[in-house]
């Protein structure tokens, strides 16, 4: 009888939890390059360059894209489906460029799950020739993603994600 609490408070406990978590998200990750802002920008701005330093993009080499609109500027679409799960299918719009300063995007999830986040790219000069890039992602969840959150701790999952995304884009930048 005991064995039979215990294994339901360890079901119970994380249900619960997961009924009273907060409905939004936000996760931000910053880095330091060591290029001007100007520069940083510029090759941020293309989403097209996410190819090179976006650890989601870079995942499926088999990855099917497709694009619409002019790149840099908004309203530009970008395209996404992979047979991979952990990529999925989807696309990713930029919604607002305030030049030299920040990107807003808006993602729209299709397969594994549907969904829709808002991530930005911001840039700070940081000191002479140095810039600090900040990457924030959120958005809401419902009941089975906070659970999923919480048993998988999926807000560090998907920042470490954002940091590997953002020391790929270091190497990226500070190599040119």
């Amino acid at each position: 009888m005991l064995i039979l609490l215990v294994i339901l408070a360890i079901l119970v406990i994380p249900l619960t939890a997961a009924a009273f978590m907060d409905k939004q998200f936000t996760i931000e990750e910053k880095i330091l390059i060591h290029k001007p802002r100007n520069e940083v920008f510029a090759y941020l701005k293309l989403l097209r360059n996410a190819e090179h330093y976006n650890k989601w993009v870079m995942t499926d080499p088999n990855l099917q894209k497709e694009f619409s609109g002019t790149d840099g500027s908004a309203g530009f679409i970008y395209r996404w489906k992979s047979e991979m799960k952990q990529v999925g299918q989807g696309e990713q719009e930029i919604k607002q460029i305030m030049e030299g300063e920040r990107i807003d995007y808006e993602i729209r999830f299709i397969k594994p799950f549907s969904g829709i986040a808002v991530s930005s790219l911001l840039t700070q000069t940081a000191g002479s020739g140095q810039t600090e890039v900040t990457w924030t992602f959120s958005g809401s969840r419902n009941y089975v993603m906070c659970l999923f959150h919480l048993l998988f701790n999926l807000s560090r999952a998907l920042g470490k994600d954002l940091q590997t995304s953002l020391q790929n884009l270091k190497k990226q930048i500070e190599k040119s």
